[in-house]
């Protein structure tokens, strides 16, 4: 038995319209089709073959969370990212370099989610 890979991540959202426009024109992730749920959602691409799912008001209580929870995206250039996160205004940790090596920025989304941007140390900076 093995885990074969990392199909998604799936999230709450309280305003499901300013999360989609954070996903899609901050982090720039491709929309997907997403099945008839009976509550709100959207489904984003994540790299070739992971997923993040959106998960809408679903008459449930907004569940906290801790600010130290996030998801990583490796990215291609994170000096364009870092300028592209400047110029849309978006939340945001300027880059940093990890023990390992890696450099990596932290952006916060509407609801307070965190995602890492980063690139490994083998990528230059």
């Amino acid at each position: 038995m093995t885990v074969q890979e990392l199909n998604h991540v799936a999230i709450y959202v309280t305003d499901l319209k300013q999360s989609v426009e954070f996903y899609q024109e901050i982090l720039r992730l491709p929309s997907l089709p997403r099945p008839a749920f009976n509550f709100p959602g959207a489904w984003f691409r994540l790299g070739t073959a992971q997923e993040l799912h959106l998960i809408g008001d679903r008459g449930e209580p907004y569940p906290e969370m801790n600010r130290n929870n996030h998801f990583a995206l490796r990215v291609d250039d994170i000096d364009a990212w870092q300028k592209h996160l400047t110029q849309a205004g978006a939340d945001f940790a300027p880059k940093k370099l990890r023990p390992d090596g890696a450099w990596q920025i932290f952006v916060t989304d509407p609801d307070g989610h965190t995602i890492e941007l980063f690139v490994p140390a083998s990528t230059r900076a």
